[in-house]
């Protein structure tokens, strides 16, 4: 039997150092509250369940699931995704580009040097307001005078991204640990320009008993950020961003862009596990 399950390490520097994707590629059976009673058994960040297309421009389908709900897009499952789709059989129509379609439409994925998806654009965008940043410092027990900038960043999941002035400012936060609302925030901050890489990134986000969870590489979140920082003129491309590095992972995240100015975000995809499914 072919295997039909893959656990897909994304956006890691070395075995087990990204974010782990589990990814059901012969979904068409299972039905949605089968994919979320899945995910939520499982316990990861994201689930993703590969289908047929349901347009001819597309080269596969996937649903994401979260703990407690569906995402329209989101960037390691994509990545991750799409390695799996290719171990399972999937030829892509076009060897360069591989089309996927997702909640939020058709997402293009490069598959040289390393599989990357082009950012797609944002829902919402734009500056919060002072109340909003206020409820910010306070999540994560900061000064509202210690962030630089905060826009609305929102791809899908619904982040907002959240600027501190060092990537050591960003790496000492200690948020708080539940939140009466939904949470979806991404901070950043730079490193010196003789450091390895560019920025750190972490991700907070609210799991489905309302707790602050850390995320450990967010490729959705990554995109959006890249858009924000290389639009301000805080960043310029191409750069290398870490994440992780405060829960135990060494993610390395690729930001590049084309002629055409389409940001493009990539990273090491590795398949450790694979086997089949045994339910009904």
């Amino acid at each position: 039997m072919n295997d039909n399950f893959y656990l897909v390490d994304v956006f890691g520097h070395g075995e087990f150092s990204g974010n782990p994707l589990a990814v059901i590629s012969d979904a068409a059976n299972l039905d949605d509250n089968k994919m979320q009673e899945i995910a939520r058994w499982l316990n990861l960040s994201e689930t993703a369940f590969l289908l047929r297309p349901t347009t001819d421009r597309a080269d596969y389908r996937v649903r994401i699931f979260t703990l407690e709900r569906e995402l329209p897009f989101a960037g390691h499952p994509t990545l991750g995704s799409c390695r799996a789709w290719l171990a399972a059989g999937g030829v892509a129509r076009d060897k360069e580009i591989i089309v996927q379609e997702c909640g939020a439409g058709l997402v293009r994925i490069r598959t040289k040097p390393r599989l990357a998806f082009a950012a797609p654009p944002l829902l919402r965008s734009g500056p919060v307001d002072a109340a909003k940043r206020a409820e910010i410092a306070g999540i994560l027990n900061i000064a509202v005078s210690e962030i630089v900038d905060a826009q609305w960043v929102d791809n899908g999941p619904g982040w907002i991204g959240v600027l501190l002035a060092s990537a050591e400012d960003v790496l000492n936060l200690e948020p708080v640990r539940q939140h009466p609302t939904r949470v979806d925030l991404g901070v950043v901050g730079p490193y010196a320009p003789s450091h390895s890489v560019a920025f750190e990134l972490r991700a907070f986000f609210s799991d489905h008993r309302g707790a602050l969870v850390e995320d450990p590489v967010t490729g959705s979140l990554n995109a959006s950020v890249a858009q924000w920082l290389i639009a301000t003129g805080r960043a310029r491309a191409p750069y290398t961003a870490a994440q992780g590095t405060r829960v135990g992972r060494t993610g390395r995240i690729n930001i590049d862009t084309d002629t055409q100015g389409d940001v493009w975000i990539g990273g090491d995809t590795r398949i450790l596990f694979s086997g089949r499914t045994h339910f009904d």
